[in-house]
């Protein structure tokens, strides 16, 4: 079962904590570095499909409700 995106935020925070602490050895921070980008492109998958189920309403000049994609 794979993690949430709050868990995975989580735990990239944790590995941030850790590589900052600066008490890892370079192999171990070498790997927590590596670890921190999977879960980092991890989340940024998550947030470009959830970007894409994300709809908006918008009041058109005529006083109709159109929906629209969200878009940046």
């Amino acid at each position: 079962m794979s993690k949430s995106f709050e868990e995975q935020i989580e735990q990239l925070e944790k590995i941030v904590e850790e590589l900052e602490n600066g008490e890892l050895s370079l192999e171990d921070s070498v790997s927590k570095f590596e670890e921190g980008i999977k879960i980092s492109k991890e989340c940024n998958k998550t947030l470009e499909e959830a970007e894409k189920k994300i709809t908006i309403l918008v009041k058109q000049e005529d006083g109709e409700m159109k929906e629209e994609n969200f878009e940046d």
